[in-house]
């Protein structure tokens, strides 16, 4: 298990928006942390009231929105315009070609959320738009499929061999997760802290697991996970 600590990971300040980039990404690089297997980008944002990200293009890759705290409208070029709050899952599959905006539309709230790239393993698909809402009752003391390639238990689906699921883990509740031989995982601490494998992780600290059997969160402390199973 290799951890990498919050405080590691690349940082910018825009003024409208601060962000924590967990691999390489725009202006940051790291040649030791360019992503791990399929997973590219983990970047925790937050966007001021009444900004964000302007019309833009993505292809070929998998595009997975979880948000924390405030609103985040979305509008695309496949006809999409929706709102995503905490507790909902979006994945945008961008295929051969696609151009979305994001924006933060409160007056007064920020907004908070985590934006993850998964690298496809297919290339030049339709472009595609999905949103679902994950209740905290569902992830509460367990892990929950948000995302997968086949869209199972209710979850987003995504165009690659990896498996997402979140968790809510306080006191004396406990998730683990079994990882089939020769696949690998990477656990990421969206808020509060959890003991992982043993290991003490707080907020923005993540953990690459390789060559383990099982994945154990316990001690939480109002932690709320994301654990990623990869190729």
């Amino acid at each position: 298990m290799d951890i990498r600590r919050a405080a590691e990971r690349g940082h910018a300040q825009h003024g409208w928006l601060d962000s924590y980039h967990s691999f390489s990404f725009a202006d940051y690089y790291d040649a030791r942390h360019m992503g791990f297997g399929p997973l590219r980008v983990i970047n925790e944002d937050r966007v001021q009231p009444g900004t964000g990200f302007g019309t833009h293009a993505h292809r070929d890759m998998e595009i997975i929105t979880y948000v924390l705290a405030g609103r985040l409208e979305h509008k695309d070029s496949i006809g999409t315009g929706s709102v995503i709050a905490p507790g909902d899952v979006q994945a945008m599959s961008a295929g051969r070609g696609v151009r979305h905006s994001e924006f933060n539309p409160s007056p007064a709230e920020a907004t908070h959320f985590l934006q993850i790239w998964i690298e496809p393993n297919v290339t030049g698909v339709e472009p595609r738009y999905q949103q679902t809402r994950i209740p905290d009752d569902a992830k509460r003391g367990r892990l929950r499929l948000i995302a997968s390639p086949d869209g199972s238990e209710g979850s987003v689906s995504i165009h690659q061999d990896a498996r997402v699921y979140a968790a809510l883990v306080t006191g004396d509740e406990t998730a683990s997760h079994r990882l089939a031989p020769g696949r690998r995982a990477y656990v990421h601490i969206v808020r509060g802290g959890a003991r992982v494998n043993g290991a003490a992780l707080s907020a923005g600290d993540a953990a690459k697991i390789e060559r383990e059997p099982t994945v154990r969160v316990d001690h939480g402390d109002d932690a709320e996970i994301l654990l990623f199973d990869l190729p």
